[in-house]
């Protein structure tokens, strides 16, 4: 009787091979390229700490670990659960050079996914990506892109724009996350008019146990956008946080697109969300004190390795008639403007009175939706203009 068609595989898969062998990636790299429509990799030939684990998936982002056990045996072993406190999800496939039962019944109770024996053939690496796949059907689909508003200082209006900035973008029918990461002044609950009896400390608390049914009772669906809010209360543990990688890691394989509304960019919480984040949303007004902010917080991001091709600068609340040109703002920063948009206070109120997006015939709202254009790729034409402006340079630099 004849056998139904194993399905193609499908997606975009991006492995880290963890060995110290370097035959065996020659061996599986041209395997693996054959059989996957989208596939890259990087080489590691040494067993990584824990730290240097996480900077790979900070900037390699892989979704496949291919890890070779093999002779200091434990040594190989022992980092199947480092790798999966790093990231609980992250498929294992553990390589061994010989068939040994019981070295693979004890590398997949450490938590590995399935397991490739030498010599290999195309059947068995085909066979066990089949495999994977069925059981992390998320993590090989195209991640999701993930935009960071962040405030220069308080007071912006970052969150305004972070939450019409997400349902501007619902227009693209897409799935998406709107998550308040501000564990001190979250204000999207308040925003948007809705209460939770959970927040993003309690993705954090499960993150080992995450799935789709969980994460469902954890967010609070809004008009077709998913919100995942912070705490209403001081908890504890809020000022320990260090790292958010467990919800973005999550959400940027779950939804299309993230929108995280950050509480600001100084210390390891908030900086872990602009490294992970794809483009960053650096949130200002045209007033004096908020464009020194910016100056500090560009020296901060450049301090600790942000690079500046993801930033992308708004002024808010922008009025010719008050605070300072465009052309100033521009030249005294030495950063282009991304995206201006206007004062528009009553529409604003209104919004906030009702808990509902602004609408998109305000200025505001009209505004919002040429900013969502723009990050999707639209053409806006930017203009800059030199200016001569010495005095108010050198003001800037007297207050740097």
């Amino acid at each position: 009787m004849p056998q139904p068609d194993t399905p193609k595989l499908s997606g975009a898969w991006k492995a880290l091979f963890i060995c110290p062998n370097p035959k065996i990636v020659r061996e599986l790299a041209p395997l693996l390229s054959k059989l996957l429509p989208t596939f890259s990799g990087h080489d590691l030939n040494v067993y990584p700490t824990r730290h240097q684990f996480a900077d790979l998936l900070a900037s390699e982002a892989p979704n496949l670990c291919l890890l070779e056990v093999s002779e200091p045996i434990e040594k190989g072993i022992s980092l199947i659960p480092e790798l999966l406190r790093t990231d609980a999800k992250l498929p294992i496939i553990v390589v061994l050079s010989n068939n040994d039962p019981e070295l693979v019944l004890r590398c997949l109770r450490q938590g590995a996914s399935d397991f490739l024996i030498q010599p290999f053939t195309s059947e068995q690496v085909e066979a066990t990506l089949h495999k994977v796949a069925r059981q992390n059907p998320s993590r090989l689909k195209s991640p999701g892109r993930v935009y960071c508003v962040v405030p220069a200082k308080g007071g912006c209006g970052a969150s305004t724009i972070a939450s019409n900035l997400a349902y501007q973008m619902k227009r693209s029918e897409k799935r998406i996350l709107l998550a308040d990461l501000d564990p001190l002044a979250g204000t999207l609950s308040f925003l948007l008019k809705i209460k939770s009896s959970y927040s993003f400390m309690d993705v954090l608390a499960r993150a080992q146990d995450i799935d789709g049914d969980l994460w469902k009772t954890l967010i609070t669906s809004r008009q077709g956008v998913d919100v995942l809010l912070s705490p209403e209360v001081m908890t504890e543990g809020m000022s320990d946080l260090k790292d958010a990688r467990s919800i973005i890691d999550y959400a940027r394989h779950t939804y299309d697109l993230v929108v995280l509304d950050s509480g600001g960019v100084y210390g390891d919480w908030n900086l872990s969300q602009l490294q992970l984040a794809d483009e960053i949303l650096l949130v200002t007004t045209n007033e004096l004190t908020s464009l020194q902010s910016v100056q500090r917080v560009l020296g901060y991001l450049d301090a600790n390795n942000i690079p500046r091709y993801k930033l992308r600068l708004i002024v808010n609340r922008y009025d010719r008639h008050t605070g300072l040109s465009k052309d100033v703002i521009g030249t005294a920063l030495h950063t282009e403007i991304f995206h201006i948009l206007p004062a528009d206070y009553d529409a604003i109120q209104k919004s906030l009175m009702e808990g509902k997006p602004l609408a998109p015939n305000t200025s505001f709202g009209k505004s919002m939706i040429a900013l969502v254009d723009r990050l999707g790729g639209g053409s806006e034409a930017h203009n800059k203009k030199n200016s001569s402006l010495s005095g108010l340079l050198s003001l800037f630099s007297r207050t740097s």
